[in-house]
């Protein structure tokens, strides 16, 4: 083989690696619509979450090549929920206990479904542990701290903020004042509290596009 025919190879291989990578990501992208389709959640919503968890990854130091599997990781992180029935997912009220037995599942959920997928391994953290909290008290595994991925305590602060800062079935959106003191009163409680600190600078918040305070 000539060093032209070599060469001539090499990209026809770099095409094709990026053209799968590209199909995947897509296929990622099309699962955490179907997601938002499940849970009535508006139609790019998650991908805003996902961009700013992305962003602040990079603020909190998170290298280049971890950079995509954060944002994979975060587009999943509800994937085990397509294990819950949605008269729970969807429920106006309070959850039973028993709903809750089910619904702290979703986490084992994503594991078993990700772990099967090679090229999503990297991206386990985040739906696997985002519920894990820093003082322990969390779930699946209980872990605490530094145990917890840092992935997985990047998207936690992100998501919660998301959560407190939207309207959901059982509530209201609360006012970004009272959610950043919601979120200052449990850092090194249910969150990291360098994360916490970082987010709260300003940088990240003013990456949300939607309003914050209804």
């Amino acid at each position: 083989m000539t060093d032209g025919e070599s060469s001539s190879l090499s990209q026809t291989l770099q095409r094709a690696n990026v053209e799968l990578m590209i199909a995947y990501d897509s296929t990622v992208d099309a699962f955490a619509r179907a997601l938002e389709l499940r849970e009535g959640e508006p139609i790019g919503h998650t991908r805003q979450v996902t961009e700013i968890t992305v962003s602040l990854a990079k603020a909190m130091g998170v290298n280049i090549p971890d950079q995509p599997h954060i944002r994979r990781g975060a587009l999943l992180h509800d994937i085990g929920k397509l294990a819950v029935p949605e008269s729970i997912l969807k429920k106006a009220g309070p959850l039973t206990d028993q709903e809750w037995v089910i619904m702290r599942t979703h986490p084992l959920h994503a594991y078993d479904l990700l772990s099967t997928i090679a090229y999503l391994h990297q991206a386990i953290d985040i739906p696997y542990c985002h519920h894990e909290r820093w003082d322990g008290s969390g779930y699946p595994q209980g872990l605490k701290k530094d145990q917890i991925p840092l992935a997985a305590r990047i998207f936690a602060v992100v998501d919660v903020w998301d959560a407190l800062t939207s309207d959901r079935p059982q509530r209201k959106a609360w006012p970004e004042s009272q959610t950043v003191d919601y979120l200052r009163e449990q850092a090194s409680r249910q969150f990291d509290p360098a994360v916490v600190s970082t987010f709260l600078n300003g940088t990240m918040r003013r990456k949300v596009t939607r309003p914050l305070v209804k």
